[in-house]
This record gives C-alpha cells, structure tokens and sequence, in this order.
C-alpha cells in the first residue's frame, strides 16, 4: 500500500505525542551538551504543527509537509526550526504533484529532506548531529526499496538504521553546533537531535505497523 496523504497526516500529529512523551529525554540529553532546550523546542512546534493542520489539513502531500515546515521555521527555536524545517520543506517539494508515494517516492521523499538538513547544516557523517540518524536511515530504506521490499518494511528498517546511527553518536566528538564548543567533553553523551531525528522516523513507522 502506498503512503498516503492520510499517513501524513497520522504521522504528524503521532510527531506531537511522541515528542510530548520524550520532552524530558531530550532536554536531560541537550543539557550534557547544549542549551537543554531541544524537548521543548520540539514539543513547541509540533504541537503548533499538530494544531494547525487540525484547523486545515491540507488536500496533498506537498502542501502539508510545506505547511509544517513553515510552522516549525517560526517555532522551533535554535537550530532545530531551521532544520526540521528544511528536512519537511525539500520533503514536500519532491513531493509536488503527488497525491500519495510508492516506496520509491518514499525514499525520494526522505533523501530530499535529508539533503536539505546536509545543505542547511553544513554537516558530514560523524559530526554527531542528527545526520547520523538520518543519513543511514536513507541507506536502509534505499537497500531495502531496490530488494523490492513494500512501504512499511522501508520505515522499519529505515527507523532501525537511525536507532543504531543515534547510539552511535556517543562515542564521538561533536563537530558541529554547541556541542563542539566542549571539544572532547562531548564524546561520551548521545546526540539530541539523532535522537530526536530517531523518534521521527520510529514514528513513521509504527504509524504503518509491519506488513502493508
């Protein structure tokens, strides 16, 4: 079965739960090693986000990735609005014209948000940001979509490779953002936005469950 602009819509309004449940995970995770703001920033915008597409959801794929990437531009403060915000602009551009996404699309969909984080953030593999959730999460779901695997086998195990970029985002030494400042202080701790980027992508998956 396709993703739809229904599963959109379940898994941006699952983001706001999600990011509620885990508000104090990522603040006690960007306090080691930021401003200790993430949960709430992430909590700020995708409640925003969950509110407004309740007063107007939106008829396609593009323009409600669009609409949210907008929102969490304006909410989410440091750099994580302009972030998540890219990653759900160039999202929904890939997306124009589309009423729903076969697991191609999907992928597409996830790389051009992903290259959107990469062009924002100037950052590679390794800088323990949450590109190192991100980027083999892509991986996956492209390994998986040219075995011809179908839509929610792509989000599991695409959800699985950012569990596994995130854990391993503690031993490194931050390279970008407030956490470099720290220098070798910073290895030792879990990256907050790998680990937001991480919840992000389980939610997708668990919105589709394991077989269609």
């Amino acid at each position: 079965m396709p993703f739809t602009h229904a599963d959109l819509l379940a898994w941006l309004a699952a983001l706001q739960q999600v990011y509620a449940e885990n508000r104090q995970l990522l603040t006690d995770l960007d306090a080691a090693i930021g401003d200790a703001d993430h949960g709430v920033n992430m909590d700020r915008g995708f409640t925003a986000v969950k509110a407004a597409l309740a007063a107007n959801a939106g008829t396609d794929l593009a323009a409600t990735l669009q609409a949210a990437a907008g929102i969490l531009i304006r909410t989410v403060g440091g750099a994580s609005g302009p972030l998540y915000g890219t990653f759900f602009l160039r999202a929904g551009a890939a997306c124009a014209g589309l009423q729903e996404l076969d697991e191609a699309g999907l992928v597409r969909m996830f790389q051009a948000g992903s290259e959107g984080v990469v062009a924002r953030g100037k950052a590679a593999p390794g800088d323990k940001t949450m590109l190192d959730a991100l980027l083999p999460a892509l991986d996956a779901m492209r390994a998986e979509q040219a075995a011809g695997a179908n839509v929610a086998t792509l989000l599991h195990a695409g959800a699985e490779a950012a569990e596994r970029g995130m854990t391993a985002t503690i031993p490194m030494q931050a390279r970008k953002g407030r956490a470099s400042y720290l220098g070798q202080r910073s290895v030792g701790h879990q990256d907050p936005g790998a680990t937001s980027a991480w919840l992000m992508l389980r939610a997708a998956a668990d919105g589709r469950g394991q077989g269609s």
